[in-house]
């Protein structure tokens, strides 16, 4: 009762006036859409490079490190790099703002905090990936991956780590479905100031987005099933990545045609994502 006491106290609600203001800043608001355009260059690499394997053109299935690999091996790829690394950081605060300031006005009931945990989640995830980014740009040895495949493992070895693994994967699968209500209702429009845009333009905004949003969604669906299969079988190796669950749709009969209307929804992804990081209200 006491811990209570403290975090409803005058101190706590100072602090969180203080993160709501520096999240107000418009340098905070700054990085917030750099790290939109950022997390859609990612995106639009992998869908690209998916497009192309699918076309039979030379691409890949990979994940959000390989476009990093792929950004860090082409024409000025350092210096492209490095922009990517300040982008991703600006989406890593921005992302801890929504989870401590909440920028979003979630609340501090169970639903709100449920949904800012998957803020920080979010941030903690980039702020890897853009440490990634930030020993290719300096060259420093990475060493290997554990990759998806790995830290499941990992969780497995662990106590009840089955089980763990099982709700992981049920949590993606939840959040795939998320994804597949968030396309249909399009609710998503409502944060995005489009006044400035003709009816027709509007139209195709919303278009590509539910495209895009439902195309992750298929993803994460990938993965999340995998997960529990790899927990059900207790088999780590079954657990599948981005760049895998890409790999598994290729596989499928007319996988060249699945595959390329996955990859074209992950480059609407990654359109939805640059709106964001232009119309976004933040």
């Amino acid at each position: 009762m006491a811990t209570m006491d403290v975090m409803r106290g005058p101190g706590m609600e100072r602090l969180s006036r203080g993160a709501k203001e520096a999240a107000n800043h418009p340098w905070a608001k700054k990085l917030g859409r750099m790290g939109y355009a950022a997390k859609g260059a990612v995106y639009a690499i992998i869908g690209v490079l998916a497009l192309k394997l699918a076309a039979g053109e030379g691409g890949r299935a990979t994940d959000s490190h390989g476009a990093v690999s792929t950004v860090a091996q082409g024409p000025f790829g350092i210096v492209l790099l490095s922009v990517l690394v300040v982008g991703l950081l600006g989406f890593v605060v921005w992302r801890f703002a929504q989870a401590f300031a909440d920028t979003e006005d979630k609340g501090s009931d169970a639903k709100g905090i449920a949904t800012r945990a998957m803020y920080f989640l979010s941030g903690a995830i980039y702020a890897s990936l853009a440490l990634f980014a930030l020993k290719t740009v300096v060259g420093a040895s990475q060493g290997r991956s554990k990759g998806t495949q790995g830290w499941t493992a990992t969780l497995m070895e662990q106590p009840f780590g089955r089980v763990l693994v099982a709700l992981v994967g049920l949590g993606i699968i939840g959040f795939a479905v998320k994804q597949f209500h968030k396309a249909w209702q399009g609710k998503f429009l409502e944060k995005l100031t489009l006044t400035g845009l003709a009816a027709q333009q509007r139209h195709w905004v919303e278009r590509v987005s539910r495209f895009g949003i439902a195309a992750r969604g298929v993803v994460f669906s990938v993965i999340g099933i995998f997960l529990v299969r790899s927990a059900v079988d207790a088999n780590p190796g079954e657990a599948k990545g981005l760049g895998e669950a890409l790999a598994v749709v290729a596989r499928q009969p007319a996988g060249d045609v699945l595959l390329g209307v996955v990859a074209a929804g992950l480059v609407a992804y990654a359109a939805y994502l640059f709106l964001q990081a232009r119309y976004r209200e933040l």
